[in-house]
């Protein structure tokens, strides 16, 4: 069997890509925290993600 090489060609999974840089945010989050664990609270600000309550309080507010 013989397989065609393909040069010049780049693939980019974005949602991969995306995920590795959330996982990277967390790792400079976790290593730059005091405590041993991050709190959910502080893993969901790193990664800019709200609750549907917080969500709808920032709506009120406008």
């Amino acid at each position: 069997m013989n397989v065609a090489l393909v040069r010049g060609t780049t693939v980019q999974d974005h949602v991969a890509l995306a995920e590795i840089e959330l996982c990277g945010e967390l790792i400079i989050a976790a290593s730059a925290a005091g405590e041993e664990r991050l709190s959910a609270d502080r893993i969901d600000e790193v990664l800019n993600v709200s609750t549907d309550v917080e969500r709808h309080r920032g709506e009120d507010r406008d």
